[in-house]
């Protein structure tokens, strides 16, 4: 099956230890949109001549079961931990014993039989009115069940990915029945019908819509640097940034991450891509092109952000214990309606 090709087609070749040139490549299913990833495959490809070709949608670990050994994906890239254990689960990926990722990749952000290591991380924080929420007014996650804040929250689907890892990781935390009435109170407190995406949350907030919101911290600067739609730089001008929990396990963060698959037919280029990926370079990369921030320790995060979120305490749970509660906390959110 051919893919198809995201980069620039290019003659590249790769010298092996006969001195002989052959063609190499790494072919890529990948979840994440290309704006995302492109600048670093791009690095890649310009310091090793290997051809990276790139299937982008949904579906893709269906795709990749159906084909089995057929398959011509060596990696798959993700922009959730959910993605990365379904894949494992179903037995499509194979661990990798290298010493340069898990020397770079702090143990919870990766497997820990290394069948799938986190990339860049973020924080799902709380977005607070400028204008309507006083600073130190919401603090926690708890927080957001308080009835005080009934009529006043906005978010996107209980059912998308990055409500479910915060919502299990709750139940990580606290426990299901917790979570549960946690959860109802949350939904209590909405001003409107979970919809739109996590910038169409700030954009409420600006309108009046609500005062607080649940985002992933990089769409901020996302946002505020969007000349294309400024618009958006209103929005996130609009907002401050809460980190919740700083006083206990600090703020929820999970992943983009990425898998070497079962039958990967270029196993070695693959292998390298992934390391090149936890390299400082393609750190430094993520942090100043996307607003993620790196997984690899030292690399400094994003200028641009610094100035509006400084330092902040991340929790430190593993990403596979609650990614273990992803199931249950879809049970729950279908169990209070809060989609409806």
């Amino acid at each position: 099956m051919k893919l198809l090709k995201s980069l620039s087609a290019l003659t590249l070749v790769a010298a092996v230890s006969t001195g002989v040139a052959q063609a190499q490549e790494v072919n890529i299913y990948s979840y994440r949109q290309a704006f995302l990833i492109e600048p670093m495959l791009d690095a890649f490809s310009e310091q090793t001549g290997i051809d990276i070709n790139v299937v982008y949608g949904n579906g893709l670990i269906e795709r990749l079961e159906a084909e089995g050994r057929n398959s011509p994906a060596d990696l798959v890239l993700t922009s959730n931990t959910s993605v990365l254990t379904d894949a494992y689960a179903k037995g499509l990926t194979q661990a990798i014993d290298s010493d340069v990722l898990t020397d770079a990749i702090p143990a919870q952000y990766r497997a820990e039989d290394n069948h799938w290591f986190g990339l860049t991380t973020r924080a799902r924080v709380i977005y607070a009115s400028k204008d309507r929420v006083q600073p130190g007014e919401i603090t926690t996650y708890e927080e957001l069940a308080d009835p005080k804040w009934e009529g006043r929250i906005c978010t996107r689907s209980g059912k998308h990915n990055y409500n479910l890892s915060l919502f299990a990781s709750m139940i990580e935390h606290h426990g299901e029945e917790y979570t549960e009435e946690w959860l109802q109170g949350l939904k209590d407190n909405l001003a409107r019908k979970p919809q739109g995406n996590d910038r169409a949350q700030v954009k409420a907030i600006k309108e009046g819509v609500c005062d607080l919101a649940l985002g992933n911290s990089y769409y901020f600067g996302k946002m505020i640097t969007n000349t294309e739609e400024p618009e958006q730089i209103e929005w996130a001008k609009s907002v401050n940034i809460v980190f919740p929990n700083q006083e206990g396990r600090g703020a929820h963060m999970f992943i983009s991450g990425v898998a070497l698959t079962q039958h990967a037919p270029n196993r070695d280029a693959a292998v390298q891509l992934m390391e090149f990926l936890a390299s400082p370079m393609a750190q430094y990369m993520y942090a100043q092109e996307n607003f993620e921030f790196p997984v690899r320790p030292g690399v400094p995060n994003s200028s641009l952000l610094n100035q509006y979120m400084g330092d902040f305490k991340a929790d430190t749970v593993s990403l596979t214990k609650v990614a273990e509660h992803v199931s249950e906390a879809s049970k729950l959110v279908d169990k209070v309606a809060y989609d409806f």
